[in-house]
C-alpha cells in the first residue's frame, strides 16, 4: 500500500505526492502522455527524438545536466509508445532545485539548429548500433509491422526508418514541444522524505504559471480484426535461427490484465516456466526462450520469442510451443504453479515498493493511464487470478487465427 496526496493546478497538472521518511532522497518523475502512438505516420522517431532535445537546457539553466549533477543527483528519460518520461532522484534538500530546472524545460526550452543537429546525430547512430548493426536488433521492430496493419503500434519508439529522423526541422520540433509538452498533458509524481504541504507550496511556485495548451492528437485508429495466421522469414547475418511470435491481446488497463500477464509468466517469465523447461531444458530445441506481455494501453501482444540451436526445425520447435499452449487449454494449470508465479509477481511488487523512484514512476504512470488508485488495487487483482480464469484466457486469446509469426534465419553468408 502506497499512501499518497493527489492534486491538480488549474493549468491542468497533475500533482503526487508521497512521503516516505526512510531515505534522504527526493525522486521527481513527469510523464508526459505522448510517445511514438502520437506520431505522423511519416514522421516516425520523433516522439523519442524530442526525448534527447529535452536535454538541450532551457532559457534559465543551459547546462540541465551539470546543474543535476552538482546537485548530487542523477537523471535520465525514456520513450515508449505509450508515453515519455522524465527523472530525477537527488538530496531531499536540492528538490526546488529539480522543480525550477523541469519547470523551465517544460516551458522555455532551448531548441536551436545546433541543438536539433547534435541530437539528430545521436539518435541515427543509436538507430544504427541497436537496431540496424546489432544481431536480431531490429526484429522486434519488424515484428510490429508484421503484427499491426493499421495501429501506429506498427513502429518501435525509435522509429520506421532513418530518413524520418533526418527530415525533422526545427518547425517540426517546436510544433511537438508546443502540442504536447504541456502541464495538462503531465502527471508530477514526487516521493521522498518531504513535507505533502510545503512540496506542493514549490509545485505551484515553479509550475503554477506555466500555460495549458490544447492537445491535437492524431485521429484515433482502431487495428482490424486479425482472421488468419501470419508468418514472414527475413534472412540476416546471425549466429543462430531465431522465431518471435505475437498473439494479439488486449490493454494493460482491461480487468483480464492479470490474468494475461501471469500467463507469460507461465509459459516463460525465467527459466522455471513451462517453454524454457520444455524446450530448453528437457528436449534442448533452443538455446533461450522467453513470454512476455508489452503491457501497452492500447491493444497489446504477447510475444513468445527463442534462439532455435542448430540442426532443430522451426516446425518441431512450434509443434512443442503449441503443445504447452494446448495443455494450457485443456487442463489449465496446477494451483501450486499459479501460486509460484503470484508469489514472484508480490516479491517484484513489494521491493518496487522500497525504491523512492520505483515509486514515483508508478505513482505517475498508474494515474496517466486511468487513475494512480489503481496501484494500490494491482496486487489484489493478482492474487484473485484462479487457474479456470488462465485457462479461459489461453482458450479465447492464444488462437492460430490471431498469431504473427516472424523467422529469422542465418544468411548463407553469416
Amino acid at each position: 500500500m502506497i499512501n499518497y496526496k493527489k492534486y491538480q493546478l488549474d493549468n491542468g497538472l497533475k500533482v503526487i505526492l508521497h512521503q516516505d521518511k526512510s531515505t534522504p532522497i527526493a525522486a521527481i518523475n513527469l510523464a508526459f502522455d505522448v510517445g511514438a502512438r502520437d506520431e505522423n505516420p511519416d514522421m516516425t522517431g520523433l516522439a523519442h527524438y524530442f526525448e534527447h532535445l529535452m536535454f538541450s537546457g532551457s532559457k534559465n539553466a543551459p547546462d540541465y545536466d551539470v546543474q543535476v549533477q552538482n546537485a548530487g543527483g542523477q537523471n535520465n528519460a525514456f520513450t515508449t509508445n505509450d508515453y515519455t518520461n522524465y527523472y530525477i532522484t537527488l538530496p531531499k534538500n536540492n528538490l526546488e532545485l529539480a522543480l525550477w530546472l523541469e519547470s523551465d524545460r517544460m516551458f522555455q526550452l532551448n531548441l536551436d539548429k545546433k541543438s536539433l543537429e547534435v541530437q539528430r546525430q545521436v539518435v541515427i547512430e543509436e538507430f544504427k548500433q541497436r537496431y540496424l548493426n546489432q544481431p536480431y536488433g531490429n526484429n522486434i521492430a519488424q515484428l510490429r509491422k508484421l503484427t499491426y496493419k493499421d495501429h501506429p503500434y506498427q513502429w518501435s519508439t525509435i522509429g520506421l526508418e532513418i530518413s524520418h529522423i533526418e527530415k525533422v526541422s526545427l518547425e517540426d520540433a517546436k510544433h511537438f514541444y508546443q502540442q504536447f509538452y504541456a502541464p495538462n498533458n503531465c502527471v508530477l509524481s514526487i516521493c521522498g522524505d518531504i513535507d505533502y504541504e510545503e512540496t506542493f507550496v514549490l509545485v505551484k511556485k515553479w509550475f503554477g504559471d506555466i500555460p495549458s495548451s490544447e492537445i491535437a492528437r492524431q485521429p484515433k485508429i482502431e487495428e482490424r480484426q486479425q482472421l488468419e495466421q501470419r508468418v514472414e522469414t527475413v534472412e540476416e547475418s546471425v549466429p543462430l535461427n531465431a522465431f518471435l511470435w505475437s498473439f494479439k491481446v488486449g490493454s494493460r488497463t482491461d480487468d483480464d490484465f492479470p490474468v494475461a500477464d501471469l500467463t507469460s509468466d507461465i509459459l516463460g517469465r525465467d527459466e522455471s516456466s513451462l517453454l524454457y523447461q520444455k524446450l530448453a531444458i528437457e528436449l534442448k530445441f533452443v538455446s533461450n526462450i522467453s513470454a512476455y506481455l508489452t503491457g501497452d494501453r492500447g491493444p497489446g501482444m504477447l510475444i513468445i520469442s527463442g534462439k532455435v540451436n542448430d540442426g532443430v526445425e522451426f516446425e518441431t520447435v512450434e509443434k512443442e510451443i503449441w503443445s504447452i499452449i494446448n495443455q494450457l487449454k485443456e487442463k489449465s494449470i496446477s494451483n501450486e504453479n499459479l501460486q509460484k508465479v503470484k508469489n514472484k509477481f508480490e516479491t517484484a511488487h513489494v521491493y518496487g515498493e522500497m525504491n523512492v523512484m520505483n515509486k514515483a514512476m508508478n505513482l505517475a504512470y498508474a494515474e496517466l493511464c486511468n487513475d494512480v488508485e489503481d496501484i494500490n488495487l494491482e496486487l489484489k487483482a493478482y492474487q484473485s487470478v484462479q487457474t479456470s480464469h488462465v485457462q479461459t484466457w489461453v482458450q479465447e486469446t492464444l488462437k492460430e487465427s490471431t498469431l504473427s509469426k516472424l523467422h529469422v534465419t542465418k544468411s548463407s553468408n553469416g
